[in-house]
């Protein structure tokens, strides 16, 4: 198992900012590629972003301009810089980490963007 503490989540009004924190432990952080997935209520899980040991990212298309993910080697930590929050970001936020065929999840933090 790989143990992934999230947080970072809370409530935040529109055009509002948060970052998350994902933090591991005890194994070798810089080679798994780590990715951000959200499920909101009623919905399936779906990736947010990602970002490759070597540092190449990926986004949905939704969040693409407003949110950054990026990893701290040395912190053995991958984080999402959200920015411009609109309601439809609400969700409860996974972090994942993942090496060959083998994922592993935290257990979430929830985001509520609403006035």
């Amino acid at each position: 198992q790989v143990p992934l503490v999230e947080s970072g989540g809370g409530l935040v009004q529109p055009g509002g900012s948060l970052r998350l924190s994902c933090t591991t432990s005890g194994i070798t952080f810089g080679i798994f590629t780590m990715a951000w997935y959200r499920q909101a209520p009623g919905k399936q899980r779906a990736l947010v972003a990602s970002i490759t040991g070597g540092g190449r990212t990926n986004y949905a298309e939704s969040v693409k301009g407003r949110f950054t993910i990026s990893r701290d080697n040395a912190k053995n930590t991958v984080y999402l810089q959200m920015n411009d929050l609109k309601p439809e970001d609400t969700a409860v936020y996974y972090c994942k980490a993942t090496i060959l065929s083998n994922g592993y999840w935290g257990q979430g933090t929830q985001v509520t963007v609403s006035s």
